[in-house]
């Protein structure tokens, strides 16, 4: 568990982690160079959940590399079924790292939504719902690993 307070805003307790694959922790379908070693570092805190439309169709290749719970989704409806995931997890436990469209409703509905600008870019909806935008997914882990960074960014 990850347990911090932000001054002015609320307290978190983040048990679980939910990313998207592609254009979060993938470009191109295949998973960034370093996310490995900072997935099994915040996996010895928080129980980490993959949900994606496996755009590529890799995700199972990199599947037994990340301590992860690996959920693909049928490619309708995709925005209510990641939001209805994190929402099963239990929103005020989970937070929600993502770049696309199809992500932008669990940001929102999660304690925390932190939307990634990669290389495939990010949905302006998902940066809207978001409450931290980073530009690489590994300054947003590394936000996760350093909560002080966290609580620097949202205090009020």
């Amino acid at each position: 568990m990850i347990e911090f307070e932000v001054p002015g805003l609320r307290k978190f307790q983040f048990k679980n982690l939910v990313l998207d694959y592609n254009g979060t922790i993938a470009y191109n379908g295949e998973l960034i160079p370093g996310v490995e070693k900072l997935l099994s570092e915040l996996s010895k805190q928080l129980k980490i959940y993959i949900v994606t439309a496996d755009t590529f169709n890799k995700v199972k290749d990199f599947q037994n590399l990340i301590e992860a719970e690996v959920h693909i989704l049928p490619p309708e409806d995709q925005i209510k079924l990641k939001a209805d995931f994190v929402e099963i997890l239990g929103q005020d436990s989970t937070v929600v790292i993502g770049n696309g469209a199809n992500d932008s409703k669990m940001l929102k509905v999660s304690a925390l939504g932190i939307a990634v600008i990669g290389k495939e870019g990010a949905s302006s909806k998902t940066l809207q719902n978001a409450d931290i935008v980073c530009n690489s997914i590994e300054d947003a882990l590394n936000l996760l690993l350093n909560p002080k960074l966290i609580i620097a960014t949202l205090r009020q």
